[in-house]
Parts: structure tokens; C-alpha cells; sequence
């Protein structure tokens, strides 16, 4: 059966109506930033904006819009969390540098504190992770909705196994510019160089340092398997994704669309966590295939490696926070794995 021009142009028609009424529902416009790609398969950061905006958009029934700016496409974290205190911006998705504003939050990245994610999940989601984000709240202007993963961070390096502590002695090993990570390498034996993210291919493929550290997703999607022979998974940090917004913002809003909204932050950091896991995991096959020797430290070793850091960075962390949180943090990590 042949569909008249007369009936194609009113389905036509009647279609437009139907997205310029769904378009012009949408009374409220949230925007969200993060510095990760967008494709979900692949990006802990995409996966959990896209699943945080289908959700928002989908249960307000197109009153709330969500407009995501991956990528950078706003600036650095460092730019993200200002914009997002300025209101100007009302979320955004970052880790390490949320501690810059609230340097307590960098208690989670204590060397060996979490011995396993589901013990980091179940801190973060729990009474320390509430209190944390409360503190930080009134520093910062930004409520925590959720806390998501950016994953362990391991060594690499091009010179030979790390099996324990000894093992790093020698080595330039290039670390981000802060502070916490100098003092861990430093203390493990390691010689830490402070390299910005862009130079690090080049320092690798040069042999201005021999080694980095990165979780298993960011040295597979880097091809640093093509400059770095060995990767030890000890697991020497556990990266969270911080998922923040402008808390004045929050509160201007209805009860009703605050709770849409923290449910799906909820969620969307769940997804977030489990993108993570599956790349994590299959990023490992994949660094084993392109030749690269994996070193699973045993239990032994790893406790040499949490005596041999923690010590040096926490003396150092006392130095910039309250000492409680660190041992709020410690005895919440104790009371997980226990359960």
C-alpha cells in the first residue's frame, strides 16, 4: 500500500510537533562536564553521564535536560570544579583533583589503603563516604551524589619485574604533579619525576624515565605496552571518580527533582564502577598479548609494599589535614573487611 504525499507530510509534521513540545518541556537544563571520552563501551566517565542523563531525562519526563560536555571540551578537572563552584557549570565528573579543593578527600588515595574494590566500594558508600562528602560540602560549595572508580593503579617500566619494594630501587618512575605520589615512589626506592599527562608517551618512548603508574585501562588505551616491557599489579592506589554538583543548584530545585537526580547519580556511579571492572579486565588479556610480562605480588609482598609507603605518605599527609581523617579512614577500611 502506497502512503499518500498528503499523509507523509502530516506524520512529518505531526513528528516535529512531538520533539519541539518534548524540546520546549525541558523548563530545567543541567550541564555535566568530565575529561574522559564519551563512548560508554569504553569510558567509566562516558558510561556513567550517559546513563546519568537517560535517567534524569526519562524520569522527570523531559523537564530536567542534561547536556554533557565530555572530553575536556570545557577545560581540565582543575576548570570543571571551578565552573562547578561558580554555578556556571552544574556537575561535573572528576577524580584526583577534586583533593586540590578539598585535600581531606585525598585520604583515599592513601598507598594500599583498600585491599580490593568491593572494600572501597562499600567505605564509599558508607558512613565515612557520607561523612567525607559532607566535609567537603562545606568547603567546596559541591555535594558528592556518588562516587564512582577511575580503578588500581599499577607500576610499569621497561627495566625488569616488580615483585616487591626492592625491586623499584633506581628506577625513574613518572608520577603526577602531587606531592602524595613523590613521597610514595619515593619511599618505595623509586626515583619520582613529575611528568604532565601530555609529555608521558614521549618520556616513555625516550627513556627520560623507565617506568609510570596508571591504572590497567589507561596503559592499555595508551599503548604503553609498546614502551614498557613489565606491569606489576600491586594496586598501590584505589582512584575514585568524584560525581559533584552545585549544591545551591540542588537545593533550588524541587524535592522531587532533587530525588531523580540522586538516583541516578547513584546509579550512574555503579555503572560507572562496573565499565571500569570489565575494561580493567579485559585490558589486562589484551596487555598480556601484546607482550607485556604481568607480576601479581602475593601476600608477603604486598605487605611489604604497604609498610615500606604507607609510613612516609602519611607523615606527609598529616602535615596537610586533619590527622582524624586519616584514622577515620583506616578503621572504616578495617570494619569492610571484616564483614
Amino acid at each position: 500500500m502506497k502512503l499518500s504525499t498528503k499523509k507523509i507530510t502530516l506524520g512529518l509534521a505531526t513528528a516535529a510537533a512531538m520533539i519541539a513540545l518534548q524540546t520546549q518541556a525541558a523548563d530545567i537544563e543541567l550541564t555535566l562536564g568530565h575529561v574522559d571520552p564519551q563512548e560508554w563501551t569504553t569510558s567509566k566517565k562516558g558510561a556513567a553521564s550517559k546513563v546519568f542523563k537517560d535517567l534524569v531525562e526519562a524520569e522527570s519526563g523531559g523537564r530536567i535536560a542534561v547536556n554533557v560536555y565530555p572530553a575536556g571540551q570545557l577545560g581540565g578537572e582543575t576548570d570543571l570544579l571551578q565552573s562547578a563552584q561558580e554555578g556556571t557549570l552544574s556537575m561535573a565528573m572528576v577524580s584526583g583533583a577534586y583533593s586540590k579543593l578539598c585535600a581531606e578527600a585525598s585520604v583515599l588515595e592513601i598507598p594500599y589503603l583498600f585491599p580490593s574494590a568491593p572494600i572501597a566500594w562499600e567505605v564509599l558508600d558508607g558512613e565515612f563516604g557520607k561523612a567525607l562528602g559532607e566535609h567537603c560540602l562545606q568547603k567546596t560549595g559541591l555535594r558528592t551524589l556518588a562516587y564512582a572508580e577511575t580503578g588500581f593503579r599499577n607500576f610499569t617500566n621497561s627495566k625488569r619485574p616488580i615483585n616487591e619494594p626492592k625491586d623499584l630501587e633506581g628506577l625513574k618512575i613518572r608520577v603526577m604533579t602531587t606531592p602524595l605520589y613523590v613521597e610514595m615512589v619515593k619511599a618505595l626506592g623509586g626515583e619520582p619525576t613529575p611528568i604532565a599527562w601530555p609529555e608521558v608517551p614521549s618520556a616513555l618512548a625516550t627513556g627520560v624515565v623507565d617506568g609510570q603508574e596508571n591504572p590497567v585501562s589507561v596503559i592499555y588505551g595508551n599503548k604503553f605496552y609498546e614502551m614498557q616491557k613489565y606491569i606489576s599489579l600491586d594496586g598501590h592506589v584505589y582512584g575514585t571518580d568524584f560525581i559533584l554538583m552545585n549544591d545551591e543548584l540542588l537545593q533550588s530545585l524541587s524535592p522531587q527533582d532533587q530525588a531523580i537526580i540522586k538516583r541516578a547519580a547513584k546509579v550512574a556511579g555503579l555503572v560507572g564502577r562496573a565499565i571500569q571492572q570489565i575494561n580493567s579486565a579485559e585490558g589486562l588479556a589484551k596487555l598480556a598479548e601484546n607482550g607485556m610480562e604481568i607480576t601479581v605480588p602475593d601476600a608477603e609482598q604486598m605487605a611489604k609494599f604497604q609498610s615500606t609507603a604507607q609510613p612516609a605518605v602519611i607523615e606527609w599527609l598529616k602535615g596537610e589535614i586533619d590527622p582524624s581523617w586519616i584514622n577515620k579512614a583506616q578503621d572504616a577500611v578495617k570494619t569492610a573487611s571484616a564483614d
